[in-house]
């Protein structure tokens, strides 16, 4: 059943609410007030709000519907709208009544300069060139056939080739996505397929380097840690007789093209003395790319850098980053990470042996009967907040002033009450279990929809703690006497 909150949104948009038909979109889009994901309806609102701004700020204009003229891109309503189309997942749409628009909005968008074209750049480019997709790019060459007669198909894919290449030059955050289609697009015709067998076969070292000349990234790799000497990408080894100016050179390809093992390999080698080009700066660059594009060893020493040099850089809560990257490294099974994990993060091995675990009980059954005892909203967060402190076993002031809504991170929480405590410092808590998460979830749910001051003050909190924490003794501990006496 729909919520109060969406029924009310969907009113004002049937009405020509603007704003409510962006609102309503983005609950399609993002699930909010419990609303089914569907990117169709989430694109039909925006185009019905996009229509409604563009008349408005058009209204004795003439301009062509074929492109975004630049009258509409000096409007924020507009940029906003276009903002959201940028995140509908415009594949998912396919078949729906609000493709149309939303393909013509996508290249419109990609030939903009604005900070959306981005999104619309990759969207079209993984829509008209993933291997995995054609079957639906095979019904969309149809479906453009039946609907846009005078369009090319290999037209289309040559032009979107070419967004893929601008976003693997720019730093967005859809670059190293883009590398990694471009890597999977590299031709694979039978000349390239030859010269790469019969290195695998024979060993031919004409034949490697014949691949690499030719752009199969693999090649430029391999060869690349030939001529360093440097046979695996994890050896802390060169030889002083590799040739490890050329080999900086097709390693430099290689990396270009989005290949982690050659961005790490490159920052071993800049980092080597005997390197003419010796760099440490460039070296931890190298590492930084590396780990950016999942290599574990390259997060390991990201990690282990930022934590080493965590006194000199400026971060909210100190060693949050450097925790970051060594919780990947970990998560593919660097045994070194593990040891170094345990001294930037906390972790709380059973939460039964902590002080709040009988009141965290209490809790729990007071939150899966709230209607039947009929808590209020400031009861029902406090008592998330005693889960919370028991799981991640919080001192009082933290339970009664964390925020809530901003202690998780992908791989721990952030326990900051300085805003009301300078003296107290931050902890930094490692989430490992699937209970851990469940209470973090919940907790976020109850507190999205609260306002900011509904808690009160640090006086009124206690106040309030007081009387919850008797009523849920009072209340659940007879209970429990009287289940044993029955």
């Amino acid at each position: 059943m729909a919520s109060r909150e969406f029924l009310k949104i969907l009113q004002s948009a049937r009405l020509g609410d603007v704003s409510a038909q962006q609102n309503l979109a983005s609950a399609y889009l993002t699930g909010a007030f419990k609303t089914p994901i569907q990117p169709a309806n989430a694109l039909i609102w925006l185009e019905k709000s996009y229509f409604s701004i563009k008349n408005q700020v058009l209204e004795d204009s003439s301009s062509s519907d074929d492109e975004i003229p630049a009258l509409l891109l000096c409007s924020p309503q507009i940029l906003g709208v276009l903002e959201q189309i940028s995140a509908v997942p415009l594949a998912a749409t396919f078949n729906s009544p609000a493709f149309p628009f939303g393909w013509k909005s996508f290249w419109g968008l990609a030939k903009a300069n604005i900070s959306a074209s981005y999104a619309a750049q990759w969207q079209l480019g993984e829509l008209l060139l993933d291997p995995d997709k054609k079957d639906l790019q095979t019904e969309l060459a149809h479906w453009l056939l039946k609907h846009e007669g005078g369009t090319d198909f290999l037209s289309l894919q040559k032009t979107a080739k070419e967004f893929l290449l601008t976003l693997a030059e720019a730093e967005t955050p859809f670059t190293n996505s883009a590398k990694e289609l471009l890597i999977q697009l590299q031709p694979k015709d039978e000349t390239l397929s030859s010269l790469w067998n019969t290195w695998l076969n024979d060993h031919n070292e004409d034949a490697l380097i014949r691949a690499a000349e030719l752009g199969l990234t693999i090649a430029k790799l391999t060869l690349g840690l030939r001529l360093a000497q440097f046979d695996r990408v994890t050896s802390q080894s060169i030889k002083s007789n590799a040739s490890l100016k050329k080999a900086a050179y097709w390693l430099e390809l290689a990396a270009k093209d989005g290949d982690r093992d050659a961005w790490f390999a490159l920052g071993e080698i800049y980092r080597r003395p005997q390197f003419s080009g010796y760099n440490a700066t460039e070296s931890d660059r190298c590492f930084d790319r590396a780990a950016d594009l999942g290599h574990a060893q390259a997060q390991l020493r990201k990690g282990a850098n930022l934590w080493r040099k965590r006194e000199k850089i400026e971060e909210k809560v100190r060693g949050l980053q450097a925790s970051y990257w060594v919780w990947q490294a970990h998560q593919q099974g660097v045994p070194e990470a593990k040891e170094l994990l345990g001294k930037i993060l906390e972790s709380i091995d059973d939460p039964k042996k902590n002080d709040w675990h009988e009141l965290a009980t209490y809790a729990e059954k007071a939150l899966d009967h709230h209607a039947e005892y009929k808590l209020d909203a400031e009861w029902i967060l406090l008592c998330h907040r005693i889960i919370i402190a028991n799981q991640f076993n919080l001192s009082k002031a933290e339970l009664l002033l964390c925020e809530v809504g901003q202690l998780q991170h992908e791989h721990c929480v952030v326990v900051d009450i300085r805003w009301e405590l300078p003296k107290i410092l931050p902890r930094l808590i490692q989430i490992d279990t699937i209970q851990q998460r469940r209470s973090l979830l919940a907790a976020g749910k109850a507190f999205a929809g609260a306002d900011l001051d509904q808690e009160g003050n640090l006086r009124q909190r206690r106040y309030r703690f007081d009387r919850v924490t008797t009523w849920l003794q009072n209340t659940f501990s007879k209970q429990g006497l009287t289940t044993e006496a029955n």
